[in-house]
Order: structure tokens, then C-alpha cells, then sequence
């Protein structure tokens, strides 16, 4: 399956657990539902950056070479 399908699924189903765990006044559950939708969104995020470094990927080095020098500059 897509990660973007999978990942707008996983992100619904935690607002539905959320929503549960409101309703029913069960922390755990709604905090299960939180965590769900932040690893839905992260799993969208991650699909479309990958989309991103594949359609460009001589841009999308470039840039992790940059960010690799300031980060290597700071450190240092």
C-alpha cells in the first residue's frame, strides 16, 4: 500500500480513537489517538519527501550536503 494511503488512514483512525477516548473519558486511549495521528502525518511527510528526492535528486543532495557542512561548521 502507499505510505501516503497508509498514513491518511493510520492518521483517521487516530482522530475515530481520539474521538472514542473523549466520549468515554479514557486518557490512554485518546493519548493513543494522538500518537496515531502524529505517525500518520509523519508517515505522509515522509512519503511526499521521498517523492521530492526522487523527481530531483541531484537538487536534494546538494541540499543535504549543505546541511551536513552547517551542522559539521557548528560542531566543530
Amino acid at each position: 500500500m502507499d505510505d501516503r494511503i497508509e498514513g491518511t488512514a493510520r492518521e483517521f483512525g487516530g482522530r475515530v480513537q481520539q474521538a472514542a477516548g473523549n466520549l468515554t473519558g479514557d486518557g490512554k486511549t485518546q493519548a493513543q489517538g494522538v500518537y496515531n495521528q502524529a505517525s500518520g502525518q509523519a508517515q505522509q511527510a515522509a512519503s511526499q519527501f521521498s517523492d521530492v528526492v526522487k523527481a530531483q535528486p541531484i537538487v536534494a543532495s546538494l541540499v543535504a550536503l549543505a546541511i551536513g557542512y552547517v551542522l559539521g561548521r557548528l560542531t566543530a
